[in-house]
């Protein structure tokens, strides 16, 4: 049984910020599954029914519309919510967040009309909004915090392929400014005041300033809750009965030996496949590689590994950043933590097999395009054999 907020079927989220935003994609496209996979299946939908609490002692949930359901196993799959933008002027209209199809719908119906919009923060939600934005012949200005967009991801080395990206663009990006306020007028967003005075006018204001993870329920249920649920590698949670993942999964990793959360589509696709074994008894530990890509203009972009700020001392390039064809790899101690292709395509699970093999490798090598990802990590192979 699935009881979900929302109330149509499943669906994917990352087309929301990138082809069903720009029109590429229908609604119908979107869906995980048709709808008579979930009769065939057994698996029977509560939609528009939203979860309010759970009473782990009796192992049963309380339900939106009063109801209760009892369970043997509980999977928490509740996402991630958009953080709101705590200034005065935010709760105008046409200030506007992306997280549900309703939220793209209304966006791309805000590019039909606007001929400026301005977004605040430079993540991968605010990049690809951007993006398709430009697409759409709407003029962007972009606002962010950081010196760089998506420093706090990539690092200094890396971010400025995407800066300079948006910029050829035709994106006004503005970096290294912090917003006092968003301006208003009649009720409806004008655009935004900097903290130096600096106004800037739009027709709408788009936000993307990261995502909380939706933990209500398991605090109110007396879990494990560091920020995010804690769970162990089969994704059980500090109580045996309940799993948890996707966004709001704080799961540890075996190959990286620490609790990671990734919101990332990656997680939610694949750590179902484990907790579902794991409720079913099974030896079961979710250890993939951690990834997740982005398309944003003619820059398509694959990314798998770990390596938040600190934990590399390297960054190697493979090809032309220039020309953003490239492969960029994170080391730590000559190991790669992580490595990212840029429209470089059929390398990621290469990639991958580097980062999992956690042995030392030549940067001289790794650098030269010459010398094929699949027969470095064929020499760790041998090695370890």
């Amino acid at each position: 049984m699935l009881a979900a907020e929302e109330d149509i079927r499943p669906y994917e989220r990352p087309p929301l910020s990138k082809q069903y935003l720009q029109g590429k994609t229908s609604r119908e496209e979107i869906f995980v599954h048709s709808p008579d996979w979930y009769d065939a299946n057994r698996v029977e939908l509560l939609l528009g029914t939203a979860v309010t609490g759970i009473d782990s002692g009796h192992r049963e949930v309380t339900l939106s519309d009063g109801g209760h359901l009892a369970y043997g196993k509980l999977l928490l799959a509740t996402g991630s919510v958009p953080r709101r933008l705590p200034l005065p002027g935010a709760d105008a209209g046409g200030v506007l967040y992306l997280r549900r199809a309703e939220d793209s719908d209304r966006i791309r119906d805000t590019f039909a009309t606007a001929s400026k919009v301005l977004l605040i923060g430079a993540g991968w939600i605010g990049l690809e909004v951007a993006a398709a934005a430009r697409t759409a012949g709407v003029d962007v200005t972009i606002l962010e915090a950081a010196n760089l967009p998506l420093l706090h991801v990539l690092g200094p080395q890396v971010a400025p392929v995407f800066a300079d990206l948006h910029r050829e663009h035709g994106v006004d990006l503005r970096l290294g400014v912090k917003v006092a306020e968003i301006t208003s007028s009649g009720g409806k967003a004008t655009g935004a005041r900097l903290a130096d005075g600096t106004r800037i006018g739009a027709d709408a204001v788009i936000v993307g300033i990261g995502a909380a993870p939706q933990t209500r329920l398991a605090e109110a249920a007396g879990l494990d809750v560091r920020d995010s649920v804690v769970t162990d590698a089969s994704l059980r949670t500090s109580d045996p009965a309940i799993y948890a993942a996707g966004d709001i999964a704080s799961a540890y990793h075996p190959m990286l030996g620490t609790h990671i959360r990734v919101e990332h589509w990656a997680n939610a696709l694949h750590q179902p496949q484990t907790a579902a074994a794991a409720m079913l008894g099974r030896d079961a530990v979710y250890d993939r590689v951690p990834y997740f890509y982005t398309d944003q203009y003619d820059l398509g972009m694959e990314y798998a590994g770990y390596a938040g700020p600190g934990g590399y001392d390297q960054v190697i390039f493979r090809g032309d950043a220039s020309k953003r064809e490239f492969i960029a790899f994170w080391m730590s101690g000559g190991r790669i933590v992580a490595g990212m292709n840029v429209n470089i395509w059929d390398v990621n699970d290469a990639i991958g097999d580097l980062v999992r093999s956690g042995h030392a490798v030549d940067p001289a090598r790794l650098a030269d395009p010459a010398v094929p990802l699949d027969e470095l990590a064929a020499v760790h192979d041998r090695r370890s054999s």
